[in-house]
């Protein structure tokens, strides 16, 4: 399960990463598990933090920033599935505070003789997530 902070408590989320949207990197409430933030740290105790990055490059602008997204999500896909029964994972980036973002660098090159833009998509800051243990 994924979890994020909103407010007093920690709700679970859905992955929604979409290059055409503000925010890219975003966490959809589904409203299934909501647990007051003060049980929530009672209860959990932090083992690992992973920070994630990417770097992707490519021709399309928007295609070569949803391959990046892709990547991330992929990842985090990747450690949802490796959870043992009593953990979840929380994301640890604050809204307003240092909530990631993708960055973009555009490039000139030449290819075969005409000029072509080369996106390249990084994550700035690092997106956060923590695997909690439920404390025994």
């Amino acid at each position: 399960m994924l979890l994020r902070r909103y407010g007093t408590t920690f709700q679970s989320v859905d992955l929604n990463f979409d290059s055409r949207a503000l925010n890219e990197i975003g966490f959809r409430r589904n409203r299934e598990t909501s647990i007051p933030a003060e049980e929530f740290e009672r209860s959990y105790e932090r083992v690992h933090v992973e920070e994630l990055t990417a770097e992707v490059e490519g021709d399309v602008q928007d295609e070569t920033e949803q391959q990046l997204l892709d990547v991330l999500e992929s990842r985090i896909r990747e450690m949802l599935a490796a959870l043992e029964e009593d953990e979840v994972l929380v994301v640890e980036n604050e809204q307003g505070h240092d909530y990631p973002k993708t960055r973009q660098k555009t490039t000139n090159v030449i290819v075969e003789g005409e000029n072509r833009l080369r996106f390249t998509y990084t994550v700035a800051p690092p997106l956060r997530i923590g695997r909690y243990r439920r404390i025994a």
